[in-house]
């Protein structure tokens, strides 16, 4: 039951081949106050404590976190000073945050994203760190936390889901049939409407939840290869896979909740934890919204439903979290130890029992108390045959955040734009893919 393949990864020769051309990428959030380290240079320097870089903002994961540090600090006698921002600015600023004075250890991602900053020399190698955790870990986590020099730079410690969620009461009180195939879902899309029901609930005033959309029915219509071409800037945005891709989407988009670009994707899931909506397609840490525990028991998932045969539903989106080393860290004996007890099913079991929307990297952490959806949630990435990671983070990060947040922002407010807007979308990606 603990071992799990993550499907494979973007091969790696198409990835270094996108990574070559990242030096000059452009600086995110540039105009913005920058992120900085927590604490003085006293603070940082001294050797009993960690400086930690935070994109735990929410109430979830921010408390989850701040047990396992507590943890540390009992285990080694170091303090681990936490300097949380802000999930979306950390986002916007991390590669400025980088080339500045950033704290010792901070939150990330796996695969590209991980490997952008390593290429940039924006982060440090931590091979030692995995002589002694690499047990811990299945290979396709593995292969997710090494950079395209072929070391080190991440340590994982929880994986989510993307899939649609609903509440299983109402599925039960209308009759609803989970939907498996594309026409199922857009005749239940009908139903629900007629139920007086909101569809799907939708929330991209962060612009990044759209993303999640596009890649389920990109993958969905066009297979998880050329997703991964389309993603590594290969495949052509104005290809007719590619627009026939946003025709799906653009057949169930009125059946979405209406303002989404101005509504947060926690105001999105209050709409389904109050009934108001059917489904919500979304990553299992929308979990972490329903505080009530019979709402919570209530919630189940599917996968999104096939779209094309060829493909079925063999691609699953299962982004992966987890820590890094700063370029310089002031104190990288404590930040090393640090990142040590990261990487043990321990601290694993500690985020989880506090965050049960996610699901342990490792493969020796401790299942037996996971709730029924983070069951279903782990059975379902381990019979995926190919893993995404998600869009901005399966892509270069200037690409993602300039170019395709407006651009979908822009089609959920006017869908018959598309062919202009993927003309665009081109034109703008083989610019960017070209820099140095």
């Amino acid at each position: 039951m603990h071992s799990f393949s993550l499907g494979r990864p973007m091969p790696a020769a198409s990835r270094r081949s996108v990574l070559r051309g990242i030096g000059g990428a452009a600086v995110l959030g540039a105009g913005i106050p920058l992120l900085s380290a927590c604490g003085g240079s006293g603070t940082a320097a001294d050797p009993k404590t960690v400086s930690l870089g935070s994109n735990a903002s929410d109430a979830v994961p921010k408390k989850a976190f701040a047990e396992i540090y507590a943890a540390f600090t009992k285990q080694s006698g170091l303090t681990v000073d936490v300097n949380t921002k802000d999930h979306n600015t950390f986002q916007e600023q991390i590669n400025s945050y980088l080339q500045g004075t950033p704290d010792d250890v901070f939150n990330w991602f796996a695969g590209y994203r991980m490997q952008f900053f390593a290429a940039k020399g924006l982060a440090s190698p931590i091979d030692d760190v995995w002589q002694k955790i690499g047990g811990n870990f299945p290979e396709a986590m593995k292969a997710l936390s090494k950079g395209e020099d072929g070391k080190y730079y991440f340590v994982p410690i929880s994986t989510s889901l993307w899939g649609v969620f609903y509440r299983k009461s109402v599925f039960k009180k209308y009759g609803y049939e989970v939907p498996t195939t594309w026409d199922q879902l857009v005749a239940l899309c009908k139903q629900m409407k007629k139920d007086g029901l909101v569809p799907f609930a939708f929330g991209d005033k962060d612009a990044w939840p759209a993303l999640g959309t596009f890649d389920q029915i990109n993958f969905r219509t066009n297979g998880y290869d050329f997703h991964v071409e389309l993603m590594a800037g290969k495949a052509s945005w104005t290809d007719a896979k590619v627009r026939t891709a946003f025709d799906h989407w653009a057949e169930i988009l009125p059946y979405h909740q209406e303002g989404a670009v101005g509504r947060t994707w926690q105001d999105a899931a209050q709409t389904l934890i109050s009934k108001k909506a059917g489904m919500y397609l979304f990553g299992s840490f929308v979990a972490q919204q329903f505080t009530n525990k019979a709402d919570l028991d209530d919630l189940d998932f599917f996968p999104f439903p096939e779209i094309n045969s060829a493909y079925g539903q063999d691609t699953v989106e299962a982004p992966t979290d987890g820590f890094m080393l700063s370029k310089a860290p002031k104190n990288k004996a404590g930040a090393l130890k640090l990142l040590e007890f990261l990487g043990t099913p321990e601290a694993e079991q500690i985020y989880l029992k506090s965050d049960p929307s996610l699901v342990a990297a490792s493969n020796k952490a401790d299942t037996s108390s996971y709730t029924a959806l983070q069951k279903k949630a782990y059975a379902t990435i381990a019979g995926a045959k190919h893993l995404t990671q998600f869009m901005d983070r399966d892509s270069r990060p200037d690409f993602t955040s300039t170019v395709m947040q407006p651009a979908l922002q822009k089609f959920i407010r006017d869908p018959k734009g598309v062919d202009s807007l993927l003309t665009s979308i081109e034109r703008q990606k083989k610019t960017i893919f070209a820099s140095a």
